[in-house]
């Protein structure tokens, strides 16, 4: 197929409640929303959609650049992305047009770089995440145009080449379309958030919170969710406060569920120190103290996410003493395909995907992780609006170690208002899991006519 046009809407949306993640605080961020019209070998026409936050907070956290510059960059990258894809003649899949445009992705990062924040580039991260929108409108379009499920269109009937274009000889035969399911699991576990500014229980619950019938604590949240599956942010530079964190949550968790019998007897509890951690050390005593105060607990931590800063290269950790004890994920350090192989090297036990990464990218990895037999996870980046409906879509079309993130709920509820008319088992939980059923028709199942474009761009408030 070949690209058309491509119009690209920044939005901005408030936080409901301060979302805090390492040693960052959310309170507003733009969404990037794309439309991509596309026309196939056949003459069909047709439009697709793709969002994602333009979360200059998480992709380029550390940086002597002002927070608002740093949005501006990726903002101006978003944009200039979607004219590059347009500017392509010649017709291909999106997976191809994504590596064909690959490299000028990154020079439009330093020259955007150069004019708005002059001696400092905004890391790959960071542009992954400005073409993400344009990359998932261009899978939506994709599978618009043939009448099919975009998930479907990634076989030797549909890419045209093996996956050895991109990853070389020990790729000759394979395909995306061999590790995905051919349709939407029904129903799949979403992982709640538990910030580190987040109340535990109605004690902790700020006075100035807000009063709009959504929870504020997380006993709550497990009481009106039923949500089994908790994603706790701590500190990584304190362990007492660490430990005492993880406990709680894992008390919290129990105490709610003496109301909701119906849910699993333990929790899955994830830990992530979003890379605040000295080295891996720090996580391997974490794990030690914990199996000494509440070996129950221990057995509650399903992963340990991205413990230690994100640049591999610079100290090259040896993470194999962390995975042995429990699975150790790689994120934010996962950009290319040689940061995985360096991962695998290094002892991670397994990787993080994010369609924020694109999907293009993503549909590359899922392979790497099933044939080295790792486990891999999908998280997401509090995507609300479609941005959520992609990730969502995403974990439920591969075979994740368990669930998806899916906490735009907790932290920007009212930009799922519009997403909710037409997919509600993707904006409220009510048993611990998002439904699926609504991801229906061809492309990602995004079903954007019957939202309306002007809500999901403010056009129309």
């Amino acid at each position: 197929m070949r690209v058309i046009e491509i119009e690209t809407f920044a939005v901005p949306v408030e936080c409901r409640t301060p979302l805090k993640f390492g040693a960052v605080v959310v309170d507003r961020l733009p969404i990037g929303l794309a439309r991509a019209r596309v026309e196939n070998g056949a003459g069909q026409v047709a439009d697709g959609w793709g969002a994602m936050f333009l979360m200059h907070l998480w992709a380029w956290p550390a940086a002597k650049a002002p927070a608002e510059a740093r949005s501006r960059v990726m903002v101006h990258v978003f944009e200039a992305y979607a004219k590059a894809a347009e500017s392509l003649e010649e017709p291909a899949h999106p997976i191809e047009i994504f590596h064909r445009l690959e490299p000028e992705l990154f020079r439009l990062s330093e020259r955007a770089s150069a004019e708005h924040t002059p001696g400092e580039t905004m890391p790959h991260l960071g542009a992954l995440v400005a073409a993400s929108p344009i990359d998932h409108a261009i899978h939506d379009a994709y599978g618009k145009a043939a009448g099919i499920d975009s998930y479907l269109g990634h076989g030797p009937e549909h890419l045209g080449h093996d996956l050895s274009r991109y990853l070389g000889d020990d790729y000759r035969g394979v395909y995306p379309s061999q590790f995905l399911r051919q349709g939407y699991l029904p129903r799949i576990p979403v992982f709640h958030l538990v910030g580190g500014l987040d109340a535990l229980t109605p004690a902790e619950v700020p006075a100035d919170a807000p009063d709009d019938g959504i929870p504020n604590s997380l006993d709550a949240w497990i009481r009106s969710d039923g949500v089994f599956c908790l994603k706790v942010k701590l500190k990584g530079t304190d362990l007492e406060w660490d430990l005492d964190r993880t406990l709680a949550v894992s008390s919290i968790y129990h105490e709610a569920r003496s109301e909701r019998p119906d849910l699993p007897a333990r929790p899955h509890i994830t830990a992530d120190t979003n890379e605040q951690c000295e080295s891996p050390e720090y996580v391997v005593e974490y794990l030690r103290r914990l199996e000494e105060r509440a070996p129950q607990v221990l057995d509650e931590v399903l992963y340990i996410e991205q413990p230690t800063e994100r640049d591999l290269r610079a100290n090259r950790w040896d993470m194999g003493a962390l995975s042995k004890l429990k699975p150790v994920l790689i994120d934010e350090s996962l950009t290319t395909v040689e940061d995985f192989r360096l991962a695998m090297e290094l002892g991670w036990s397994g990787i993080a995907l994010k369609s924020c990464k694109c999907l293009s990218a993503d549909l590359m990895f899922v392979p790497m992780a099933e044939l080295a037999g790792i486990p891999y996870a999908v998280q997401d980046l509090t995507n609300p609006s479609l941005a959520l409906a992609e990730s969502i879509g995403l974990a439920a079309r591969v075979h994740t170690i368990l669930g998806v993130e899916a906490n735009s709920r907790q932290f920007f509820p009212k930009a799922n208002e519009a997403l909710a008319r037409v997919h509600p088992g993707l904006a409220e939980i009510r048993d611990g899991y998002a439904h699926t059923q609504s991801l229906t028709g061809p492309g990602l199942g995004l079903r954007v006519e019957e939202i309306g474009t002007d809500r999901l761009t403010g056009k129309g408030s």
